[in-house]
């Protein structure tokens, strides 16, 4: 079966990476799991050996593999096969509580920031997610091995962080796919998902603590060489001082406390 170019197919070929993608999902006996992408089933094979009395809901996109997936899988009492795509997918049509379900993902490249964003975001979140993205991505995101003074954050890096605990499991060389991509790739952990970031507010609610926190980091980044007092338009500095700022800083400067505590005083 030839790769689709258009759907940014690369299928994982190594079983020795679907162990450590298994491992990083800490999958229970009775989990429901909700894969994305499964492509020919080497990933869905082994998550459905861990979830005996669980359930597992596959996303594919490309209908010649959703044939190839029923036929493959057609003994699996435990396996939904979706023809769908995953940014127009409606979990709570198939039962997908917050907190109540885990994602595993081969995600195509192109679509995981907006994939993120709906699944962190979103009222129906789940508990954990491990995917393979980009690595240049998933460094992004997580500043691994880095001093915080040359760690730079993004908008990106930002959100996931509010949801999340992000963190890089290994990386994987492009050989391990096929077709071979021209980048390299990681396993990206986002453990602890929750809105309690956006709880702790005396005069909001969750909803208008995290559309005002959004606002405010977006305002921020609206301009990446301007220094963030001159983004933010202030006339007076007094709360980034409060809030342990330095007035020529950036907004890639700032961590997740300092928005935070740029949100309660503004």
């Amino acid at each position: 079966m030839k790769p689709n170019k258009f759907l940014g197919q690369n299928f994982l070929t190594s079983k020795k990476i679907v162990a450590e993608i298994i491992k990083a999902a800490d999958l229970k006996s009775d989990d429901i799991v909700l894969e994305v992408g499964p492509g020919k089933g080497i990933l869905t094979e082994a998550i459905l050996e861990k979830i005996p009395q669980g359930k597992l809901i596959a996303i594919e996109k490309d209908k010649r593999l959703v044939e190839l997936l029923l036929q493959k899988f057609c003994y699996s009492e435990n396996l939904v096969i979706v023809h769908d795509d995953i940014l127009k997918f409606d979990p709570l049509s198939y039962g997908l509580m917050a907190n109540g379900y885990k994602i595993v993902a081969n995600l195509p490249y192109y679509i995981t920031s907006h994939f993120l964003r709906i699944f962190l975001q979103s009222n129906f979140s789940p508990t954990r997610m491990v995917l393979m993205v980009q690595k240049e991505v998933a460094e992004r995101i997580t500043c691994p091995e880095r001093s915080r003074k040359d760690c730079k954050e993004s908008i990106l890096s930002v959100s996931v962080k509010a949801y999340g605990n992000p963190k890089i499991i290994k990386r994987v060389p492009a050989e391990y796919f096929s077709p071979k991509p021209k980048v390299d790739s990681a396993i990206l952990l986002i453990d602890n998902i929750s809105k309690d970031f956006f709880r702790n507010c005396a005069t909001l609610n969750v909803a208008q603590h995290e559309k005002k926190f959004f606002e405010l980091v977006k305002r921020g980044f609206s301009s990446k060489r301007k220094m963030l007092k001159n983004n933010l338009k202030m006339s007076n500095t007094r709360c980034l001082t409060e809030c342990g700022i330095s007035e020529n800083a950036r907004a890639e400067d700032l961590d997740l406390k300092n928005w935070k505590c740029l949100l309660e005083k503004i």
